[in-house]
């Protein structure tokens, strides 16, 4: 059983291996009413087809019903949960702040490096948590006493069928934000998580009450998603969001969708750069994600330029490795349409009459978007484009 002086115990574990936030919550028995509704609310989500190409995200059980939809139904030994949260924010600048000509955007979770600086190595975040959350489970291994029966646990960043901002805000470390974030007063929305799923029931002392919802009358996420992928607060429609679209989406993206992504061409951070809980969110100090600088706004020429052997020298072991060269390019021809920028036509051009279909298509886009700022190639120079570029946020209504 975890009892108070248990929990406590796991959590001051959670901290001494690096996690910034930690906390323990029940898990709701099968048919229960919070396990109905939350069983619900994501078979709807499912039915609605907001999942897109995340196929691993719908997988169900013997009785059609999403894995996903109940922790009980997954992992029918699970009485249990640990929640852990690391802190990635740096002092660098936001996705909406004014960036240099030229430039992208790469999701700030991305930037990870085991040191700071351009030289720094490439870390992914799930094996940094994991890391960590191995050695909290081993802890909690090493705390049950001797003779007792043995218990169960498994760990998980990103990969389990856990829906594990429910689980945070159970455990009373922070709430769910209109944005579909775990956000926590202190650290604001900067956050990982990773779970420890346990065999371990709590009593009844060792439950506490689930984070407030703290959000109030404000919807400036909301508002300011260029792709209207939020629908309703805490409601997001994953097929229309930045972040799927450059990671998640294979193939072509839709035309309607290309011109609101501006910039981005690794994920997105404008609802959380919006969001007034995070204007003084802490910076992370965990060594192992600090950001790489040399990822902060970086140079869409620069990110076109790399053969496979420099994108793997510069991305291997990081979360871009994952989205893959090819994708990363298409990511990079739409920004540079909506750059209007015409010193990219070279590039495009080369792209368009090039044989991979997906960028050759997304290329020959991006070179309409150019010469449609109004006046021919050949009649415009690249400062009178840089006059008329369309910034990237002039889509987003952040202001």
């Amino acid at each position: 059983m975890i009892t108070p002086r248990l929990r406590e115990n796991l959590i001051a574990s959670a901290l001494g291996a690096g996690f910034d936030l930690a906390g323990v919550a029940a898990v709701p028995e099968r048919d229960s009413p919070e396990e109905k509704l939350q069983s619900e609310r994501f078979a709807e989500w499912a039915r609605a087809g907001f999942a897109g190409d995340m196929a691993w995200m719908l997988r169900e059980d013997a009785d059609g019903v999403p894995l996903r939809s109940s922790l009980q139904r997954a992992v029918p030994w699970a009485r249990s949960v640990v929640l852990c949260a690391i802190n990635y924010n740096s002092a660098q600048p936001r996705s909406i702040d004014a960036a240099p000509d030229g430039a992208g955007w790469i999701a700030r979770y991305a930037w990870s490096g085991d040191s700071t600086g351009d030289e720094a190595v490439p870390t992914d975040y799930h094996e940094v948590l994991l890391a960590r959350l191995k050695r909290v489970e081993a802890d909690l291994h090493a705390m049950v006493p001797p003779g007792e029966e043995a218990i169960q646990t498994r760990c998980y960043v990103d990969t389990g069928p856990v829906v594990e901002r429910w689980f945070a805000q159970l455990s009373g470390i922070g709430w769910i934000g209109k944005n579909t974030c775990m956000l926590n007063q202190q650290q604001g929305s900067w956050l990982l998580l990773g779970v420890l799923l346990t065999s371990l029931p709590l009593t009844n002392d060792a439950v506490l009450l689930p984070a407030a919802d703290r959000c109030g009358t404000c919807t400036r996420c909301i508002d300011a998603c260029p792709t209207d992928a939020l629908i309703a607060p805490r409601r997001m429609d994953a097929t229309r969001c930045i972040a799927y679209l450059t990671i998640e989406k294979k193939g072509s993206i839709d035309e309607s969708l290309r011109p609101l992504m501006g910039r981005q061409v690794f994920g997105c951070d404008i609802c959380q750069d919006v969001c007034p809980w995070n204007r003084r969110a802490p910076v992370g100090t965990a060594p192992d994600m600090q950001a790489r600088t040399s990822l902060v706004n970086p140079s869409l020429e620069d990110l076109a330029a790399m053969d496979t052997p420099a994108f793997k020298r510069r991305f291997r072991g990081s979360p871009l490795e994952r989205t893959g060269r090819r994708r990363l390019q298409r990511n990079v021809a739409i920004a540079m349409g909506n750059s209007g920028d015409a010193r990219h036509t070279q590039r495009l051009q080369t792209w368009a009459a090039g044989e991979d279909e997906m960028l050759r298509e997304a290329a020959a886009w991006a070179l309409e978007q150019i010469v449609g700022t109004g006046t021919s190639l050949d009649q415009q120079t690249p400062q009178a484009f840089k006059e008329e570029k369309i910034t990237p946020d002039s889509s987003a209504s952040i202001v």
